[in-house]
């Protein structure tokens, strides 16, 4: 599932081929991805694209007369193409420009969405919290939201009330490098513990944003649908493997029915 770097660098590579550009017509293949797609959308025919932003997981592509919000879902993706180029199978929507290009949306499982608000305010992004790359999202702010929480610290920090886009790989890889067993208690958790984590968080978003920027040449190209950027990981998915800092076994085990990699030797 695209998590918040895959998200990010997504934006960063429609940007550049969308804003400014005008909106000739929309083109709806299914009647319903995740939810029904709103006809509202039709309303921005004609527009021109004034900017491209990202809240959590979701783009806004907004115009005058209202914005696009697209979720990519479990297996959503974004491609800029020629207009001419004819669609596949699982290409559900269809954003012309009238420069001749596509903004072509691809999303075999169709756990996507693509929605309408006239102001960018969608009842999808309300009561989330922070971005976890901006200053509001700091050590004594998550040590007052975590005060007699005794939710998993891994559940915690993926709850997107509390903090947004901070998805499974990047929970796991966070607590791993601040040294946090992902079942303690997040009320548990002290400044210097938060104090930690939250750098630890930024820091892997912030390097898989800078790899996923590798990628952004494929925005353009018929045959280079962009996925997952190369990854270095340290425990997710590496369970029985050798723990890169100690040599211990990692572990694995369901935390909120989501598979959770760690060491029980460096992760207290």
């Amino acid at each position: 599932m695209p998590e918040l770097p895959e998200v990010e660098v997504s934006r960063m590579g429609i940007t550049p081929h969308l804003v400014g550009q005008t909106i000739k017509t929309l083109t709806f293949r299914t009647p319903k991805l995740r939810w029904d797609i709103p006809v509202e959308l039709k309303r921005l025919e004609g527009q021109q694209i004034r900017s491209i932003r990202r809240r959590a997981k979701y783009l806004v592509i907004e115009t005058d007369s209202g914005c696009a919000i697209v979720h990519l879902g479990m297996s959503g993706s974004l491609r800029v193409l020629d207009a001419e180029i004819e669609p596949s199978k699982h290409d559900h929507v269809d954003l012309k420009l009238t420069n001749g290009k596509v903004l072509r949306y691809n999303d075999p499982r169709r756990f996507g969405a693509w929605l309408y608000s006239e102001d960018g305010n969608h009842q999808v992004l309300s009561h989330m919290g922070p971005e976890p790359l901006t200053d509001e999202f700091n050590p004594q702010y998550m040590l007052e939201k975590a005060v007699n929480k005794r939710v998993t610290i891994k559940q915690f920090i993926m709850d997107n009330k509390v903090v947004v886009g901070v998805g499974n790989i990047y929970a796991s890889e966070s607590l791993f490098s601040s040294h946090i067993h992902p079942q303690r208690a997040a009320g548990s958790l002290t400044l210097d513990d938060w104090t930690l984590l939250v750098k630890e968080i930024k820091q892997v978003l912030e390097t898989s944003i800078k790899q996923g920027g590798t990628t952004l040449k494929d925005f353009s190209q018929a045959d280079g649908k962009p996925g997952y950027f190369a990854q270095e990981l340290c425990v997710y998915g590496k369970a029985g493997e050798p723990c890169p800092s100690c040599g211990e076994e990692i572990e694995e085990l369901k935390i909120g029915q989501r598979n959770t990699f760690f060491c029980t030797h460096c992760q207290k």
